[in-house]
C-alpha cells in the first residue's frame, strides 16, 4: 500500500489534513470540494467519531439544512470505536482519491512505489492441431504496468475455466467474462455444484445485498436477482434482501446458508437464513433454543450436521469469545460452556476442523491488535488448549481467509493495521507445522482484508480460488491457486519432534517448502512426471519408507500415552483420596461450626435475659431514688414544723416575766 509507511492515528491525521479536516476553514472548504456531498458528510461524520467520540451534540433545528446533514452523519455513527472510524476514514479518502498519499509534500518522499505480483513467467504454449483442424487457443499472460495488474490475451481465446491454470504454487489472475461483481469485501463465499456464489459485503462503508455466481468450468460472471420471502416460508409474498456484511456462507445440501452478519437495523439474535440457487429465495429459518446475540465478523464451521459458532463483534461493537453450537438437523442451539483458557474476545479470525474433532482458531483482531495465536478445542471433551506450534511463524492479521485441503489449512490475506499481508500460508492441522506456500509483492488483492477464499476441484485436482478485498482500494479481481502434491507430501516433513496436542506423528526430515535452486528450476517438469507416472519406483520406495516410520512413530507414541495415562490415573486416584479427606475435614469442621453457632445462640439469649434484668434494677433504682428524695423532704418539713414550734414558745415565756415586771397581772390560765 502506498501509505504503508505510517501506522495509525498518524496514517488517519495525514489524511484528515490531507482532505481538510482539522485546519482552517478555508482549508476545510477546499478539501469538501474535492468529494460529493454524501461521500464529505460520511468523511465528517468518521472525523468527528475519531476524534471527539459518539455524537452528543443537540439536533440543529431543520432551517439549517447543512449543520442537519452533518449531525445527521456523526449521529448516525452511534458508538463505533475512534480505531475503527479513523480505519474506515482512511479507507473511504483512499476510494475516492488513491493517489492523495504522493500528493501530501511531506509524505511524498515516503511513498512506496507498487511492484509486480510475483508469478513465474507463463510461456506462450505450443499449440497443435485438433481433429477437426482448428488449433486450440493460447494461455494468457500477465504483465504489470506501474504498479497495477493488467490482463492481456488473444481475441480468439476459448475460456476452459480453471484448466487454464497449470502452474502449481502461485496466484494466478485468470480471463473471466461477464459482468464483474462490485468491488467489496467481507463479503461471503461458497461453492455449490462448480459455481461460486458471492453475498453481500461492504463497499465504501456501504452493506450490499446482490447475489453474484461465478461459473467455476467457464469463469463467468452472472448475477442472480434474489428475492426474500417477507413471511412464512410457505409465502407467495416476496420482499427485498437486507444487505450485509461481516457474514458466513455455508454450502448445506443443494442449499446454501448465511449466518449472522452486520447489518444497518440489526436484530437481538443472530439470524440464520438460506438460500435456494432455484428458485433464487432467501428465507429466515425457524431454530430453537437460545440463540446467540446479532454479530459479524464471527467464524462458522461445519462439523458433520452442526455448525460451530465462535467470537465476532456484536451490533454495539464489542468483541465476543462465546461458543455456540446449532444442529443442522433439529435446527437447536447450544450454548457451550468449554473448560480451559479460551482464545481472547475477537473478530475477523480463520476457524477449520480437523478430524472432525479439533477446532482449530487462529489470528483475528481486537479494537487495537491482531493476533497470530491459535487455539485449538476439543469438540468431544470441550477443551481449550494452546498447542505448540513448528515450522514459520506466523505474523498477526485480521481479516485473513482459510480453508482446508486435506490435513492441509490454507491461510491468505488478512492486515495488522498497517500494511497487508503478503504471503499464503499452510498448516498442516496433524503435525501444527507452519509454511510458506507463496508470497506477493506489491499492493495486490491478495494482499487484502476480508477477502473470500474457496475450494473447487477440476479433473482431480483442488483449486484455490480467491475473491474481493480491501487493501486501499475496493477489489473485484479473481485469483487462483493450485497446491502442487510435492508441497502436500512436504508439508507432512518436519524438522524436529511432532506437536503432541493432535494425533497424528510423521516423520522427521530436513526438507522444507523453499526447495534448493536446481530443485526450483526442474519443478515443473517434477510435477508432470508425478502426475503421468503415480507408480514411479522412487517415489513408492519413499511412500513405503515414510508410512513404515509413521507406524514407529506411532508406537512409541502409543507407549508414551499409555505410560502417561498410567501416570494421570494414579494422580486423578491421589486426587480422589486428597478429596474424600478434603470432605471428611469439612464434615467435621461443619459440625463444629454448627456447635458453635448453638452455643452462641445460647450466650446471646442469656445476655438478652441479664439486658432485661438490667433494665429492670434500673427502674427499682430510680423509684428509690425518689422515694428518698420524698423522705428528705418530709424531713425538712417536720424539723422546720418544729423549729417554729419552739420559737412560739419561747416568745411566750418572754412575755410573761416582763408584764410581771411591769406590774401586769399575768394571763389567766
Amino acid at each position: 500500500m502506498a501509505s504503508a509507511g505510517l501506522a495509525y492515528p498518524d496514517r488517519f491525521y495525514a489524511a484528515a489534513a490531507y482532505a481538510g479536516f482539522g485546519g482552517s476553514p478555508q482549508s476545510s472548504a477546499a478539501g469538501a470540494s474535492r468529494f460529493q456531498n454524501d461521500v464529505a458528510l460520511l468523511l465528517y461524520g468518521l472525523y468527528q467519531q475519531a476524534t471527539v467520540g459518539p455524537c452528543t451534540d443537540p439536533k440543529p433545528r431543520a432551517w439549517n439544512p447543512v449543520e442537519h446533514s452533518k449531525w445527521t452523519s456523526w449521529h448516525g455513527l452511534g458508538n463505533m470505536a475512534s480505531t475503527e472510524a479513523m480505519r474506515l476514514f482512511v479507507k473511504i479518502l483512499e476510494e475516492e482519491d488513491p493517489a492523495w498519499y504522493s500528493r501530501v509534500p511531506e509524505l511524498a518522499a515516503e511513498s512506496v512505489v507498487d511492484v509486480e505480483m510475483l508469478k513465474p513467467k507463463v510461456e506462450p504454449a505450443t499449440v497443435s492441431a485438433s481433429e477437426n483442424g482448428d488449433s486450440l487457443p493460447e494461455t494468457k499472460t500477465i504483465s504489470t504496468e506501474n504498479g497495477l495488474l493488467l490482463e492481456t490475451q488473444d481475441k480468439d481465446v476459448v475460456m476452459e475455466g480453471l484448466g487454464l491454470v497449470s502452474i502449481y504454487d502461485q496466484w494466478v489472475a485468470p480471463s473471466v467474462s461477464g459482468q464483474r461483481p462490485k468491488p467489496r469485501y467481507a463479503h461471503g463465499a461458497a461453492v455449490l455444484q462448480e459455481k461460486m456464489y458471492i453475498f453481500g459485503g461492504n463497499h465504501n462503508g456501504r452493506y450490499l445485498s446482490d447475489v453474484q455466481v461465478l461459473d467455476l468450468k467457464s469463469l463467468t460472471w452472472s448475477r442472480i436477482e434474489a428475492k426474500a420471502l417477507a413471511g412464512s416460508l410457505d409465502s407467495s409474498i416476496t420482499g427485498s434482501v437486507a444487505p450485509s456484511a461481516g457474514h458466513s456462507l455455508i454450502p448445506w445440501g443443494d442449499k446454501i446458508l448465511s449466518i449472522g452478519g452486520h447489518t444497518k437495523d440489526p436484530s437481538e439474535t443472530i439470524t440464520v437464513k438460506e438460500f435456494d440457487p432455484q428458485t433464487c429465495l432467501w428465507s429466515n429459518l425457524k431454530t430453537y433454543g437460545k440463540p446467540p446475540i446479532s454479530r459479524g465478523g464471527q467464524s462458522v464451521t461445519l462439523v458433520g450436521n452442526t455448525l460451530v459458532i465462535f467470537g465476532g463483534e456484536d451490533a454495539k461493537r464489542s468483541l465476543l469469545n462465546d461458543l455456540h453450537i446449532l444442529d443442522l438437523e433439529t435446527m437447536t442451539w447450544d450454548d457451550i460452556d468449554a473448560i480451559g483458557t479460551p482464545p481472547a474476545p475477537r473478530s475477523d479470525h480463520a476457524a477449520a476442523c480437523h478430524a472432525d474433532r479439533y477446532l482449530l482458531i487462529f489470528g483475528g483482531g481486537s479494537h487495537a491488535t491482531c493476533f497470530n495465536d491459535l487455539h485449538v478445542l476439543d469438540l468431544q471433551t470441550m477443551e481449550w488448549s494452546r498447542p505448540k506450534q513448528q515450522g514459520v511463524t506466523p505474523g498477526p492479521r485480521a481479516g485473513h481467509a482459510g480453508v482446508t485441503v486435506g490435513e492441509n489449512w490454507f491461510i491468505a490475506g488478512g492486515g495488522n493495521n498497517m500494511n497487508g499481508i503478503s504471503e499464503t500460508l499452510v498448516l498442516n492441522m496433524a503435525t501444527l507445522v507452519w509454511s510458506v506456500v507463496t508470497t506477493v509483492q506489491g499492493r495486490v488483492p491478495l494482499a487484502s482484508e476480508g477477502l473470500s477464499l474457496v475450494t473447487s476441484t477440476y479433473k482431480g485436482e483442488d483449486f484455490l480460488v480467491s475473491f474481493g478485498g480491501y487493501n486501499g482500494r475496493y477489489s473485484n479481481e479473481v485469483y487462483v491457486l493450485k497446491p502442487s502434491h510435492i508441497s502436500d507430501l512436504q508439508s507432512r516433513m518436519i524438522d524436529g519432534p511432532v506437536s503432541d496436542t493432535i494425533a497424528a506423528v510423521l516423520p522427521t526430515t530436513n526438507t522444507s517448502r523453499d526447495m534448493e535452486p536446481e530443485i526450483e528450476g526442474a519443478q515443473d517438469k517434477k510435477i508432470k512426471e508425478i502426475e503421468m507416472d503415480n507408480g514411479d519406483s522412487e517415489l513408492n520406495i519413499r511412500n513405503e519408507e515414510t508410512i513404515e516410520r509413521i507406524v514407529e512413530s506411532l508406537k512409541a507414541e502409543k507407549e508414551e500415552l499409555e505410560s502417561t495415562f498410567n501416570k494421570e490415573q494414579l494422580q486423578n486416584l491421589q486426587i480422589k483420596q486428597e478429596l474424600a479427606e478434603a470432605e471428611s475435614r469439612n464434615t467435621e469442621l461443619t459440625k463444629e461450626l454448627q456447635s458453635v453457632r448453638s452455643q452462641l445462640a445460647a450466650e446471646q439469649s442469656r445476655c438478652f435475659k441479664l439486658e432485661v434484668d438490667v433494665a429492670e434494677l434500673r427502674q427499682k433504682l430510680q423509684a428509690m431514688e425518689a422515694l428518698e428524695k420524698e423522705v428528705e423532704l418530709l424531713r425538712r418539713q417536720k424539723a422546720a414544723s418544729e423549729q417554729e414550734a419552739l420559737s412560739a414558745k419561747q416568745r411566750q415565756d418572754s412575755g410573761g416575766l416582763w408584764g410581771w415586771l411591769a406590774g401586769s397581772p399575768p394571763p389567766e390560765k
